[in-house]
Parts: structure tokens; sequence; C-alpha cells
């Protein structure tokens, strides 16, 4: 990293915690969420240092959560949604992505998304949201596949196209399970996922389905859950 994104990461850094902190009072810590529960409006920092609205007042967020930076297998499903996002962004949602990851290793390893990226290596927002880590992570026959695929492909882009080697010791640890949020602009849920492995998450194709299905209806939500600001 060069000394100008290492001072512009320090600086991203020293906000974030401010713009991830406010998760939700009155639950348990990783307690989850389901469809009808209203999330309170906050700004999230990315690590370019831009602000972002959650909820979105103009557009739907697809809110999801991933490992650490430089993680093969969620690089793997990454790239599906990049290839994509012509149509996720028609279909009028929003990607903001979330890794466990510090700002400095972000900018190493996902500066070239094309998406929302937050940092959150404190997992402030991985506790709002009630995303766990667990070996089941690792350990589901059903993510066995798909880590011998991830591995290999990125023992491809490191020779081929001289990406970084993903960390071995990486903060938060292997274990972090994803999960999906499908939000409303008024903030209501309109769906969700919490992963059971490492590879177990919505597809494009599930994405786009269950936003057709909302058909954008922004009714009023079943039960509203406040901020902590």
């Amino acid at each position: 990293m060069t000394d100008a994104m290492g001072k512009a990461a320090g600086k991203v850094a020293g906000k974030a915690a401010l713009a991830t902190g406010g998760v939700m009072p009155g639950r348990r810590d990783s307690e989850k969420l389901g469809p009808g529960t209203v999330v309170a409006a906050r700004e999230l920092l990315t690590v370019s240092g831009a602000l972002v609205k959650l909820p979105d007042p103009e557009q739907r967020v697809h809110l999801q959560f991933r490992r650490f930076a430089g993680c093969p297998v969620c690089n793997l499903h990454l790239r599906a949604m990049v290839q994509r996002q012509g149509e996720i962004a028609a279909s009028g949602i929003r990607e903001i992505v979330v890794f466990h990851s510090t700002v400095e290793e972000m900018l190493v390893h996902a500066a070239d998304l094309p998406f929302a990226v937050i940092a959150d290596p404190d997992k402030l927002l991985y506790r709002a949201f009630g995303v766990e880590s667990s070996p089941r992570a690792l350990l589901d026959p059903r993510a066995w596949l798909p880590i011998l695929r991830a591995i290999f492909d990125s023992l491809l882009a490191t020779i081929r196209e001289r990406r970084p080697v993903p960390p071995a010791h990486p903060r938060g640890g292997r274990l972090g399970l994803p999960a999906d949020f499908l939000i409303a602009s008024d903030g209501r849920m309109i769906a969700c996922k919490y992963g059971d492995h490492l590879y177990d998450q919505w597809s494009v194709d599930e994405l786009l389905c269950l936003a057709a299905q909302d058909g954008g209806d922004q009714g009023a939500a079943s039960r509203f859950v406040p901020d902590r600001n």
C-alpha cells in the first residue's frame, strides 16, 4: 500500500466506528432479525470515505455480510454479483457489502468492487444484524466444493493477475457465516437469509426474484427496532 493510501485509510478508519456504531438496543447480541423488522436509519462509511444511507430513501438495499478481505469463497460469489450488477441496479437495488476486516485490508483486496464496501473489523454491524460465526462454516459438506473451486480460482488470480494473496490469519477468523438482507426504502426488512455454511447465500436470481415479489411495496412494518443513537 502506498503512503497516500495508508493516510487515507487511517482517516477512514478513524471515522468508521462512528459511522457503524449505531446498533439496535433492546436486543441481545446476535439476535436474528426477520421479515417485517424495520431497521433504523444510519449512515455507513465506505472504505473509499463516502457515506451511504441505510435504508436508502431512493431504492432498496441488498445488505450482505461476507467474511474477511481477500476471502477466496467471498470473491467467488462477488464476481457473480459484479457480472450482473446491471440487472441488480435495474431492479432498483443498491448493493452494500460488509467485511470484518480493517480499511487497510479492504483497500488491498476489495478496492475495485463496484459496490459500497464497509469495513467492520469490530463486528458492530454483524452483532446488530445477528450475523454469527460457527465451525459449520467450513465443516458443512456443502461448502467443500465451493472451497476447492475458490482456492483454485484464487491461485490462478494470484499467478495470472498478480492479485494479493489472501491473509494467512484474517482478523475475525475464518468461521464467519454469510447473511443477506433485502431492505426497503422505509427500512422494512423485505427478506433475509442467514447462511448455514460459508457459501450459503442468495444467488443473483434469488435476489431479483425477491425484489420482483416485493413489487416495490414500501408498506408499514409489523414492528420497529430503534437505533442506539
